[in-house]
């Protein structure tokens, strides 16, 4: 009866455990899907300053496009100032996120396709972003958007 019991006793604190872990990655993933909401904001009003901010302020920030890697956030924000220099070429934003998943408790990967609908021709792609915890505030370390 002793060993049922202390069976008992500790198949309760494991599924507490995984019960707890379940929660804080459904906060992650709402974290993240919010930040992601406030870049599509951003985006979708022009605010170039306000779409960055989702982004890792570092020089180890990296940004993958169809010319390479760069690195760099002031890199990352003088790039996208210049491909993007006007609301006309910024037009209206949209993310589908297909694939969220924790790496670890401070990491996350992120596949998703973005459409941007412009007067000046629409445009389409994919991305993968890597998501840290930093300072318990979740930001982008790392782009490829193709």
């Amino acid at each position: 009866m002793n060993k049922l019991y202390t069976m008992k006793k500790y198949f309760t604190i494991a599924g507490l455990f995984i019960c707890l872990i379940s929660f804080a990655q459904n906060k992650d993933k709402q974290a993240i899907q919010q930040l992601l909401d406030k870049q599509v904001a951003a985006w979708n009003t022009g605010n170039i300053d306000a779409f960055m901010l989702g982004y890792w302020e570092n020089d180890s920030l990296m940004f993958m496009g169809k010319n390479g890697p760069n690195y760099g956030y002031n890199t990352t924000l003088v790039n996208y100032k210049k491909n993007y220099p006007d609301t006309a070429h910024m037009g209206q934003l949209a993310f589908t996120i297909t694939r969220m998943q924790a790496l670890n408790t401070d990491h996350y990967f992120i596949i998703g396709q973005f459409h941007l609908k412009r007067t000046v021709g629409d445009a389409n792609g994919n991305f993968t972003l890597v998501f840290r915890k930093i300072k318990g505030v979740w930001k982008i370390i790392s782009d490829h958007t193709s």
